[in-house]
C-alpha cells in the first residue's frame, strides 16, 4: 500500500509538528508513507473567494503530485472535503463551458484515494485503539467540512475513546460552527469573533485541559480566542494525541 501525505498549507506553514505526527502514527501502525514535495494549495482560499478558474491549475497540480498513491491522507477535513466535494465541481464546470473533459477526468481519479485522517485510520486500516497515551482531560470539536460535509460521525470520538489515560469531556453546542469559515472570519470579523467567543466559552466551560479537533485551522481561531479570554484551555490536533506515547507525549 503506497500512502502520501498531504500536509495542507496551514499546518506546514503554522502547524507542521501536526504533519509529523501523521507520519509517526502511521509508521507505528506499519504504513510506510510518502512525502510528495510538489504538492501546494489544493485551492480552498480561491475557490471559496470566487475565483474558480484560478483554481483549476491547482486541481491539476494535486492531481500530478498525487499520482500512483492509493491512498492521500491529510490532517485537514476541510482540505479533504475541497478535494472530494469541490474539485468534481470544477471538473463539472470546466465541461459545462466546452473546455473539455480533462479537469473533470482529473478530479475523478484524486476523489476516491483522499482520506481525512481519521477516515484512513478507522475505515482503511480498521483500528481505533492506535496504541496512544494521553493522560489528560480532552473536549471535542467537530470542525463544520469534518461534521457536515465529510460527515465523520464518531470516528473521531471512537479514536480518542480509547486513548489510554484519556478522559474525553463532551462539549455543550458541539455542532455549533468556531466561526472561523477561512475567508469568512476576514469578510465579516465581527461576526466570525461573536462566534468564536461562544464556542471558546463553551469550551472553558467544559473544564477540559485540552480541545482538539481534525482541523488546525478552526484550532487556529478557537485557540486566538481562548488565549484572548485567558481561558486555560489548550488547543491540540487529534493527530498529535494520537501520535503521544506512554515514552513521547507530543
Amino acid at each position: 500500500m503506497r500512502v502520501a501525505l498531504f500536509v495542507t498549507c496551514v499546518n506546514d506553514t503554522l502547524y507542521p509538528r501536526t504533519g509529523r505526527a501523521v507520519v509517526t502514527l502511521l509508521r507505528r501502525l506499519g504504513v510506510a508513507v510518502d512525502f510528495p514535495v510538489a504538492q501546494t494549495c489544493c485551492g480552498q482560499p480561491q475557490y471559496n473567494t470566487g475565483y474558480r478558474r484560478e483554481t483549476e491549475p491547482l486541481l491539476r497540480r494535486f492531481a500530478d503530485a498525487f499520482r500512483g498513491y492509493d491512498h492521500i491522507v491529510t490532517p485537514s477535513g476541510s482540505c479533504a472535503a475541497m478535494v472530494r466535494d469541490n474539485y468534481p465541481r470544477l471538473g463539472a464546470g470546466a465541461v459545462a463551458d466546452g473546455r473539455g473533459s480533462a479537469l473533470a477526468a482529473a478530479a475523478a481519479e484524486v476523489v476516491p484515494r483522499t482520506r481525512e485522517l481519521t477516515e484512513f485510520l478507522v475505515d482503511v486500516l480498521g483500528v481505533t485503539d492506535v496504541g496512544a497515551y494521553y493522560p489528560h482531560t480532552v473536549t471535542y470539536h467537530p470542525t463544520c467540512h469534518g461534521l457536515r460535509m465529510l460527515r465523520l460521525g464518531e470516528r473521531p470520538r471512537a479514536l480518542l475513546r480509547q486513548v489510554r489515560g484519556l478522559e474525553l469531556v463532551e462539549l455543550a453546542g458541539a455542532d455549533e460552527c468556531c466561526g472561523f469559515g477561512g475567508t469568512f472570519a476576514v469578510k465579516n470579523p465581527a461576526v466570525s469573533a461573536a462566534m468564536g467567543a461562544d464556542k471558546a466559552r463553551a469550551i472553558t466551560a467544559t473544564g477540559a485541559e485540552a480541545v482538539c479537533t481534525v482541523d488546525n485551522s478552526c484550532q487556529l481561531h478557537i485557540g486566538g480566542t481562548l488565549a484572548r479570554q485567558g481561558s486555560p484551555v489548550r488547543p491540540v490536533h487529534l493527530a498529535e494525541i494520537l501520535a503521544s506515547t506512554e515514552g513521547d507525549v507530543w
